[in-house]
């Protein structure tokens, strides 16, 4: 079985970071993962996009995907590029602080988290997007927040450490913000390998 999700935002949001994160926690857990990153000239403020494909059995191709089981939203700007190839009966969880409107897809299942306010809450609104990637793991069970926590800290530079334990925090509270396994993406869990 593979899963997909598709995460799309605006340079700067830390989309890139959060695909990366979410593609190794997974592989962490023993699973497989590709990523494939996808941005546009911009490097803050321009279209930025990702692809992460997760299985339990061997991956072939680069997850450049026709259509995906989920998405992973943290700004309207470009979602309707990724609106339209999402499957029905799709999963989206979406950061509700930027993304006001109705995201035109009834036909799959919605979750709004408003990953940016509680990144301000916490006083580091760059993390929203750990936020919004906390919940949409506990929502789906495609990696445990523990192993996302892992993954950051293993992809970190070195003069980022600063920020190790406010992305820590903001991973744990995205994983309590969002409603746990509303939509799993596993029938069993991953065998986490140690």
């Amino acid at each position: 079985m593979q899963v997909e999700v598709m995460l799309t935002g605006v340079g700067g949001q830390g989309i890139q970071l959060a695909s990366k994160t979410l593609a190794m926690a997974a592989v962490d857990e023993g699973r497989q993962a590709m990523l494939l990153g996808h941005y546009a000239g911009a490097m803050r403020g321009g279209q930025t996009d990702a692809s992460v494909v997760v299985a339990d059995k061997a991956l072939r191709t680069l997850p450049i995907l026709p259509s995906a089981w989920s998405a992973f939203v943290m700004h309207p700007d470009y979602w309707p590029d990724t609106r339209d190839r999402i499957r029905p009966n799709g999963v989206i969880v979406a950061n509700s602080s930027l993304i006001e409107e109705d995201l035109g897809r009834p036909d799959c299942q919605i979750f709004l988290i408003p990953a940016s306010d509680m990144a301000t809450e916490m006083g580091a609104p760059m993390s929203a997007a750990y936020i919004l990637m906390g919940a949409y793991c506990s929502i789906t069970g495609l990696a445990g927040v523990d192993a996302l926590v892992g993954a950051m800290k293993q992809i970190v530079p070195p003069y980022r450490t600063q920020h190790i334990a406010t992305n820590e925090a903001a991973l744990h509270a995205g994983g309590q913000a969002g409603p746990p396994l509303a939509a799993p993406a596993w029938s069993q869990p991953a065998v986490v390998a140690k």
